[in-house]
């Protein structure tokens, strides 16, 4: 058996399938681990969701902030944008099955020892913090509440983690860390209008790897989100968004000897 990591596939079905197909993956015996952004701005997001379901106990992700736009789209008042790709699950018969699935689906995995998340982890968290932060924000997904809690997550406030924050104040923090953070400082602030590599970073920040004083430097991290992120050469740093969706290529990475593959999109 062997476990890979695939980055961000954002609907792109046939660019996933050619990658499955070069690491000979076998539903039998291998297991999928998707680091968020399943779906949208590709053209087969319902193709890409469902695959994924009907693999059960042989595939697990992380929430993406595409994913959750999704969730926000359809069972809160957000409304989708013009660049959203995801009507085909919204119009299909399986539609409340599909979106079922995606809210019991986490922020953040450990798996054999290693973190998976879509985006970063603040330099204050540890791995019991990010998991539990996760499960926080995953009770609420799972909740008869979705619908509300939805509504009050989106906006980039507040932008500081500290143990005081109201209960949706973390998950708010929790959802913009895991699933949108590029750079931040050292104290947890978090910034979200730069997306440029880590080598050009906004005054006062630095991508969230960078910090020397990360709790989490010692645990191998596997993320995916930022697809302009290049020549990163830190230890323990594995970005999996390779711009498949961008013309660049989808990728996975198998976890037993770190080995990526890729395949142009």
């Amino acid at each position: 058996m062997s476990d890979y990591l695939v980055g961000d596939v954002q609907g792109c079905f046939d660019s996933l399938q050619t990658l499955l197909k070069k690491i000979k993956f076998s539903s039998d015996k291998d297991r999928l681990f998707f680091l968020g952004d399943v779906v949208n701005r590709g053209k087969q997001s319902l193709a890409t969701l469902r695959f994924i379901k009907d693999l059960k106990s042989n595939a697990l992700m992380v929430l993406g902030n595409h994913d959750f736009h999704l969730l926000a789209c359809t069972l809160g008042r957000k409304n989708p944008n013009k660049k959203d790709t995801f009507t085909d699950i919204i119009n299909a018969n399986d539609a409340s099955l599909l979106l079922d699935f995606l809210k019991n689906q986490p922020l953040a995995i450990k798996h054999k020892g290693v973190l998976m998340i879509h985006a970063g982890v603040p330099p204050s968290w540890d791995m019991d913090r990010t998991l539990q932060q996760s499960r926080q924000v995953q009770k609420h997904l799972k909740s008869v509440n979705v619908s509300q809690f939805l509504n009050h997550m989106y906006g980039n406030k507040p932008n500081i983690w500290s143990k005081n924050l109201t209960e949706l104040e973390q998950c708010k923090y929790t959802i913009n860390a895991l699933m949108r953070l590029r750079f931040c400082k050292a104290n947890d602030e978090l910034e979200f209008n730069h997306k440029m590599n880590y080598t050009h970073p906004p005054k006062g920040f630095k991508a969230w790897f960078m910090h020397k004083n990360r709790l989490l430097k010692n645990t191998d991290i596997f993320f995916g989100h930022w697809s302009s992120l290049s020549g990163v050469n830190q230890t323990h740093i594995y970005s999996m968004d390779h711009g498949c969706i961008w013309h660049g290529h989808l990728s996975a990475v198998r976890l037993k000897d770190r080995k990526i593959f890729s395949v142009s999109c």
